[in-house]
């Protein structure tokens, strides 16, 4: 039996998600060495103030992190939870990355995936677990009438469950993914979709990226859970840092970066960029691809043009990324063994995370590629216009989030279209200076509309109202 807690916290504002804002690692001597994250939530509670009792509640992840629990080591303002690891690796993988965010993404080949068997039920129940100990930890943390911010589809049961152990705060969720139409995400069992719709709609809020994506909820929730109840529905829609980005872009190792990414490409040649992680929305292929046509069909941009494509690893725990990461690796050297010359690399490569190198590229960018199948916002192509030193013509695809405010400025395609993706690259590659960097200024002024620390703050007033 559920129960309101019988004694309230001290926190006024909390945060939860899965990862938090710090991590730990063990040293070789045995100690313990704190890593420190950014980012607009980070931000975001900074700008409260350090008098407004916050609290970000987060998983711990690593044996590091795990062992800064167990030690009671921590930071001020920060609870991290020491769930079970093959229970997190059940929620986390098992079903937040392997079903939910396939079904938001509409990544399945449906002929032969999902297939909902015993596994599935079983990863389920740590899913509901993990989600329970997040609802447990934050009612026990929260002071009456607090607010709590829950964030994105690793926590979707959290709101519903908080709700019935604190009847008394201000719950609100945000989805940072787009969210499926209802006849995709009734490819869940149908008591698994209505359990995360009802989870959701505990909240007192939503909180949605693009109206697209909160227009998709609405329309599962009028199908399956019937309706919205007395949930409200916002969309705030991620900027970028301006301060932040042309701040950093222009420190010294974002310079040698250049430099070193200069001398790659070679002088004269333009540079499409684009800068992603190897998830499997991001589209990575089909914009070699697409590239891969623009040379065979306009050879005049032989030796003349370098596809700078930074693919950083991400989940390579799950095998169908270390598969696509790979995949992206071999057609890149595919391209390069066809076109390549001896003063010429036609695919610039580079998989190993390096942030001030992605600001380098952003800054040389002639065109920045960002085409990805679905995505709920896409910071890059908002990123690229803001640190851009003369101007960058944005291709985007349509499915992007950041559509909805960029594409009246950018070249807009279907991410499935090869040709008509390299098109557009075409006539990104050959449009005058002169409309590029008009083009720049209005996408970066669109681009930092919202910027991080607002997005959280205007969330947190919309949700005490």
């Amino acid at each position: 039996m559920v129960r309101m807690a019988t004694t309230f916290g001290a926190a006024q504002v909390l945060v939860a998600s899965n990862r938090g804002p710090v991590s730990y690692d063990v040293l070789a001597d045995g100690t313990l060495a704190a890593r420190r994250g950014g980012g607009g939530l980070v931000s975001g509670l900074s700008a409260i103030g350090a008098d407004a009792d916050a609290l970000w509640v987060c998983s711990a992840l690593s044996d590091g992190d795990r062992e800064a629990v167990r030690r009671g080591v921590g930071e001020a303002g920060v609870r991290m939870l020491d769930i079970p690891a093959d229970v997190h690796a059940d929620a986390y993988n098992g079903i937040a990355n392997s079903v939910l965010w396939f079904v938001h993404h509409m990544l399945y080949q449906t002929p032969l995936e999902p297939v909902f068997d015993a596994e599935f039920r079983r990863q389920w129940t740590s899913y509901e677990t993990y989600n329970r100990a997040f609802a447990e930890a934050l009612a026990q943390e929260a002071a009456e009438g607090a607010a709590v911010v829950v964030q994105d589809y690793h926590l979707t049961l959290v709101p519903g469950m908080l709700r019935a152990l604190r009847p008394d705060l201000r719950i609100g969720h945000f989805s940072h993914t787009p969210w499926a139409p209802p006849e995709y995400f009734r490819i869940l069992p149908d008591d698994v979709a209505e359990q995360v719709l009802r989870g959701m709609l505990g909240a007192d809020r939503l909180g949605f990226l693009t109206r697209r994506w909160a227009s998709a909820f609405e329309a599962c929730a009028a199908e399956l859970a019937g309706g919205l109840g007395d949930t409200r529905i916002g969309v705030h829609g991620l900027g970028a840092d301006a301060d932040f980005l042309r701040k950093r872009s222009h420190e010294a190792d974002v310079d040698e970066r250049m430099a070193a990414l200069k001398a790659e490409i070679g002088a004269g040649r333009r540079a499409v960029v684009r800068v992603d992680r190897t998830e499997l929305s991001k589209n990575i292929v089909r914009g070699l691809r697409a590239y891969e046509h623009l040379l065979e069909t306009r050879p005049q941009w032989r030796e003349r043009v370098v596809h700078v494509a930074f693919a950083y690893p991400s989940r390579q725990d799950l095998a169908v990324y270390r598969d696509y990461t790979a995949e992206v690796q071999r057609l890149a050297e595919e391209i390069n063994s066809r076109y390549g010359t001896a003063g010429w690399t036609p695919v610039v490569l580079h998989v190993k995370d390096d942030f001030a190198r992605s600001l380098a590229a952003y800054r040389l960018a002639d065109v920045a590629l960002v085409n990805p199948i679905r995505d709920g916002m896409n910071l890059v192509a908002k990123e690229v216009p803001v640190v851009s030193d003369a101007g960058c013509a944005l291709v985007l695809s349509r499915e992007a989030g950041a559509y909805e405010e960029l594409g009246e400025d950018a070249l807009v395609v279907n991410p499935y279209d090869v040709i008509g993706t390299a098109d557009a690259l075409h006539a990104a590659l050959t449009m005058a200076p002169e409309e590029r960097a008009e083009r720049t200024k209005r996408l970066a002024a669109a681009a930092t509309a919202l910027p991080p620390t607002q997005w959280f703050l205007d969330q947190l007033a919309a949700l005490r109202s």
